[in-house]
């Protein structure tokens, strides 16, 4: 594991598991906080598949990013939810499936979803660092753009990537870079740049991350004045 940034607090009974899914894990996902995010940078604990998608969908807090993982991993595994909700534990093992294909199926098929359910659906555990709870106001929850409530953020960006053609990617990383708050404006930029090449995207983001950077050392310089 990479020692770069703070490891957050972890309960004894959630060691060496993933915190977005509860897995056992051997990896850690690296938050890296920009200027508008409400919690400094910091590491969690994570399996490779969380990882890979969690890198993807940097948000604008951990939090966020959570959501965005959950809702990818219902998304690769909802064939296996499935079985739950057309059978039950009792139906799989009283059915007559007769071929080699089917008896198999019949094995292994509640497994399964028990194991798709619990990753979907664990809770993952309070953040701290150094035992200093991290504050989760306005964040975690539902997201609300234009009059329209989604359920997350994460869900926000797959409707207008979806609605207007977006590159998704880009999206996620403009979200990342200028926060929730600014939602319209990373939709804006991401449909001037709908046919942009991968050039031009991560210049536009280079602009906006330095531009942002000279806000910010404005204000502290403002209030280096007032003092």
């Amino acid at each position: 594991m990479s020692a770069s940034l703070p490891l957050v607090d972890i309960p004894f009974d959630r060691r060496h598991t993933c915190w977005f899914c509860a897995e056992p894990c051997a990896h850690q996902f690296d938050y890296h906080a920009l200027g508008h995010c409400p919690h400094p940078s910091l590491a969690v604990p994570a399996c490779k598949e969380c990882l890979q998608i969690a890198e993807k969908a940097p948000l604008s807090s951990i939090w966020d990013c959570h959501s965005a993982v959950k809702d990818e991993l219902m998304r690769r595994y909802a064939k296996h939810l499935a079985i739950g909700e057309n059978w039950t534990q009792e139906e799989l093992e009283e059915s007559d499936f007769s071929c080699k294909v089917f008896e198999g199926f019949k094995k292994s098929a509640w497994f399964m979803y028990q194991v798709a359910k619990e990753r979907v659906s664990v809770a993952p555990w309070p953040l701290s660092l150094k035992g200093i709870p991290l504050d989760t106001a306005g964040f975690g929850g539902g997201f609300e753009f234009d009059g329209v409530q989604f359920s997350s953020l994460a869900k926000a960006v797959e409707h207008y990537a979806k609605m207007l053609g977006l590159d998704k990617a880009f999206l996620h990383q403009l979200l990342a870079a200028v926060g929730r708050d600014r939602f319209g404006y990373a939709v804006r930029i991401a449909r001037i740049n709908i046919v942009s090449t991968a050039v031009v995207k991560r210049q536009v983001l280079r602009d906006i991350l330095a531009e942002q950077a000279l806000d910010y050392d404005s204000i502290g310089n403002d209030s280096l004045d007032d003092e």
